[in-house]
């Protein structure tokens, strides 16, 4: 399972949620976000990071054309799309779909999608709502999720148990302002999904 730490804005978060174990970062080019940052100075961030962390990009309403440039300019894993940002060919995507009333696991269908992010984020916003849904209704997809939505250390646990997800991805209940992770917030969260995941894998 792959715990991805999202809203990235500076070195020193970035690097924390890698030392403690983080497989995925998640930097916001949406400029309505509070987390989000300028390409330029995503890129200043990006080429201190060690190999092998996956970089995801977040898009919101983006053209294709737009996504694939900026991915390309920084060398990013993941394009994370919301709304109706459209698919690059070339880079993963991770496509992000609200959990509302009546939501069906089984119309995940999108072919170009690698993964979806299941998030519980109002209509008003794309994520970092801070905000959970119901794990249970993620049960029964048959394509990867990655819960997104509320997570913190207190809760991912049960999440996990609840959704049995591809991965986790946490923001704004790790942060102490938008934008900046409170680390030993960061670091009890991905060290209680990490022992979930692998106490899962024991019992399966």
């Amino acid at each position: 399972m792959i715990v991805k730490i999202c809203g990235i804005t500076n070195l020193e978060d970035a690097q924390a949620a890698i030392e403690a174990g983080a497989a995925a970062l998640g930097f916001n080019f949406w400029p309505g976000s509070p987390r989000y940052i300028a390409p330029e100075r995503a890129a200043q961030i990006l080429a201190a990071l060690p190999p092998g962390v996956w970089k995801a990009g977040i898009f919101v309403n983006s053209p294709a054309e737009s996504i694939a440039q900026t991915a390309a300019h920084l060398g990013l894993d993941v394009a994370q799309l919301y709304g109706t940002a459209a698919a690059p060919a070339g880079i993963r995507i991770w496509r992000a779909v609200r959990v509302e009333p009546g939501f069906d696991p089984g119309r995940l269908e999108d072919p170009a999608a690698e993964a979806f992010v299941l998030d519980a984020a109002p209509p008003s916003l794309w994520g970092g709502a801070g905000l959970c849904f119901d794990w249970r209704l993620a049960r029964g997809a048959t394509r990867r999720i990655i819960v997104a939505g509320g997570l913190d250390e207190n809760n991912v646990r049960e999440a996990i148990r609840q959704a049995r997800p591809w991965g986790v991805d946490a923001c704004s209940r790790l942060e102490r302002a938008p934008g900046r992770k409170d680390h030993a917030r960061l670091r009890r969260f991905v060290r209680e999904a990490l022992a979930e995941a692998a106490f899962e894998g024991g019992e399966s």
